[in-house]
């Protein structure tokens, strides 16, 4: 009956695990603002997304205030502040607090209410810091005055894809009660036990396996997402990058959780070895 209930123990300890890991990871580099901000900040300094990024940014300026007789004054301003615009010192704030105002749009709460919520119906990026920063410039530049919009928003997802983050800001957190589970199943395993080493081998064995499982799973999703054509340029610039990134940074989980399994199991052995040779020692 100890063996049976240290079997099943052991079992749902790494089920538990399977299903925690991912969700816990999600929950802090996806749904958690922070996270996301951590992932996606380092697209910003990628050389061909940066210049598609601001240039769809500044064409988004509104220069119909500007009189018409300037308006070749105001067309290669544009251009210049497109091209200019990631080499100015107020670009890696302006894109910070554009990833930070995009995942408050993805994430935010349906019941909190606000204009941004209500106007976010698939996953977006809000890049009115960038226009603002673009903006500022031509207007330096030209001494023309322009009022940059509060929201410019570009569609980087589609309204299904909007679900998936409702669903994963629900249930992503719950990753964290799994683990406990986990780690509870397996303590009870190991007390249930006859043989505590046998325990530890296949914990060991089993997050081993589940390395393996997310690598080649992370992979096959990675791919599948990049075969899908956003419909926006920008949008596909952005997948391109963001996926990569998010893809390295799970594997570095994955590969923790290999050496945790690799860990286990030389220890299981080890402790079930040494009783072994003690006993053929007394003989």
């Amino acid at each position: 009956m100890r063996t049976f209930v240290s079997a099943l123990a052991t079992l749902l300890a790494i089920l538990l695990a399977a299903v925690a890991v991912p969700a816990i990871w999600l929950d802090r580099n996806i749904v958690q603002e922070q996270g996301f901000v951590e992932l996606a900040a380092p697209l910003g300094r990628d050389s061909e997304f940066q210049q598609g990024l601001a240039a769809a940014a500044v064409g988004t300026i509104d220069t119909s205030a500007v009189p018409g007789f300037l308006s070749d004054l105001v067309r290669p301003a544009l251009e210049d502040a497109a091209a200019s615009m990631t080499g100015l010192p107020g670009y890696p704030a302006a894109w910070e607090e554009t990833l930070r105002r995009s995942h408050r749009l993805s994430f935010a709460e349906p019941q909190a209410g606000t204009e941004e919520s209500a106007s976010a119906s698939s996953l977006t990026l809000d890049v009115a810091p960038l226009v603002a920063l673009g903006a500022e410039e031509i207007s330096r530049t030209t001494r023309l005055p322009l009022d940059p919009p509060d929201q410019t928003l570009i569609n980087v997802g589609q309204p299904q894809q909007k679900e998936w983050t409702e669903r994963l800001r629900t249930y992503a957190p719950a990753g964290y009660l799994l683990a406990g589970g986990a780690v509870v199943a397996l303590l009870l395993a190991l007390v249930a036990a006859r043989r505590r080493w046998a325990v530890l081998v296949c914990a060991g064995v089993g997050a081993l396996v589940l390395s393996a499982v997310w690598t080649v799973g992370s992979q096959l999703g990675s791919a599948a997402v990049l075969a899908t054509d956003s419909g926006s340029e920008v949008a596909n610039m952005f997948r391109d990058g963001f996926v990569p990134a998010a893809v390295q940074d799970f594997g570095g989980w994955t590969l923790a959780t290999a050496i945790t399994g690799g860990v286990l199991l030389v220890v299981g052995i080890v402790a079930g070895f040494i009783p072994r040779k003690r006993a053929r020692a007394t003989r």
